[in-house]
């Protein structure tokens, strides 16, 4: 018997609060109890399993404690491959269009102005759905995503033909289908709503640069005209007609002030709208001040407010990014096909190329990815490796033969993303 390499402790009150990453489970232990289980760490398993056997029993049920033959790390490597090559599902990201009606200054993307899927290109990706449709017979679940550049800019011409035509498919096979937008939200109307109710576009994710004033300077419809009272009156109609929306918003050293009029400006919605939404804080990329401890302290000022809030952290190796796994594409409006969607959509950064017919003909670029995962030496040694997994498969490539970690190497930073699990768990109780 060993004690877990995935244990953390944390102090709480007048207890301390331990965490395994790869069960995934918490405990509470009164003092008395933390120094057993630490002496038993040390080697004591016998002595704490005589007399104490029912807290013994609930380490091992809880993983903290486990046989010493097994390879900790090995178990999170088989559980993400078995993750990143499940064939009951398929996840596909369409970009109808580089281009944007709005010009952000922190925006990653190159966006091109005269960019459009054009009818051989929905053609051939409506092609390609059908052959996942016919040649993956376990599948159960087929999820349909749209990004960009701005892909409200084409709903009717690129999006709604698609989007018609794969959950047509869908239901035709018996396979659970739905889709889901990430777009600025200026361009919302009615007709919008109702086809995306039609066909299963239950999901918005929407982005707002933080308060009216610091938002208008960002995301303008031109001179003196701002977005953000539009973008807003948006998310309104969408919760009213439950769809469900998540609201990220960009945080920076600027847009920290003034976050509260957000709140303000969500007040009147109904408790039975709010359900339809989640707020979700991120810190701009590109900034470099360490703001981390305000983003995670107003994220606890929106749900003190009522509002379902994304913690920002890992949720463990089960949900790992879409771009990890095999069941994924991401197809250009020009054909070309990618796996991350957080790079610029370059030929240089293609992995793919969508041929007539509906067949990706890959480069030697997606085997790398794929095989990628689990070679960072830093990721192996981590108490919260089973969150993670090592990042992603992109940060892999980008780290290759370098040691590197998403959290900076910082142990307090690993410890804040356990605390705000807990933390939200005990909100949801409250």
């Amino acid at each position: 018997m060993k004690a877990s390499k995935f244990n953390m402790f944390f102090p709480h009150e007048e207890y301390q609060v331990g965490y395994n990453g790869f069960s995934n489970e918490f405990i509470i232990l009164e003092p008395y109890l933390y120094e057993l289980y630490k002496a038993a760490k040390n080697a004591d398993f016998e002595e704490l399993s005589l007399h104490s056997p029912d807290f013994y029993n609930l380490l091992k049920e809880k993983e903290f404690f486990i046989n010493d033959d097994i390879d900790e790390v090995d178990r999170v490597r088989q559980m993400s491959k078995l993750i990143d090559n499940d064939d009951t599902k398929f996840k596909l990201h369409i970009n109808p269009t580089m281009n944007c009606n709005f010009k952000c200054w922190y925006c990653y993307e190159t966006h091109i102005k005269d960019s459009k899927m054009d009818l051989k290109t929905i053609a051939n990706t409506e092609d390609f759905v059908k052959q996942v449709f016919e040649n993956k017979k376990s599948l159960k679940e087929f999820s349909l995503s749209w990004f960009g550049g701005e892909p409200l800019l084409y709903f009717h011409k690129v999006v709604v033909p698609i989007l018609k035509s794969t959950y047509e498919i869908a239901q035709l096979n018996g396979v659970n289908f739905h889709s889901a937008i990430t777009t600025n939200g200026l361009l919302i109307d009615q007709t919008v709503i109702d086809l995306c109710l039609k066909y299963n576009l239950n999901f918005f994710q929407i982005t707002l640069d933080g308060n009216r004033e610091k938002h208008d300077k960002v995301r303008f419809i031109s001179e003196g005209r701002g977005s953000y009272d539009k973008i807003v009156e948006n998310i309104y109609e969408l919760a009213k007609n439950r769809i469900t929306v998540n609201i990220r918003i960009n945080i920076s050293v600027e847009t920290l002030e003034g976050i509260t009029d957000i709140v303000n400006d969500f007040a009147a919605m109904s408790p039975e709208d709010r359900k339809w939404i989640h707020f979700d804080l991120h810190k701009v990329w590109q900034v470099e001040s360490d703001i981390d401890n305000e983003i995670n302290e107003n994220r606890w000022l929106f749900r003190n407010k009522g509002f379902v809030v994304s913690s920002g952290a890992h949720d463990t190796v089960i949900n790992s990014c879409y771009g990890d796994h095999k069941n994924h594409a991401t197809i250009n409006f020009n054909g070309e096909v990618f796996k991350c969607t957080a790079r610029d959509f370059t030929t240089a950064n293609s992995e793919g190329i969508l041929k007539p017919g509906g067949f990706i003909e890959w480069n030697e670029k997606l085997e790398k990815r794929l095989n990628s995962k689990f070679k960072n030496k830093p990721c192996l040694e981590c108490p919260i490796l089973p969150l993670c997994g090592g990042g992603c498969t992109q940060q892999a490539i980008e780290h290759e033969n370098v040691d590197y970690c998403v959290y900076d190497f910082d142990n307090n930073k690993k410890l804040d993303v356990v605390k705000n699990k807990f933390f939200e768990i005990l909100a949801d109780y409250a």
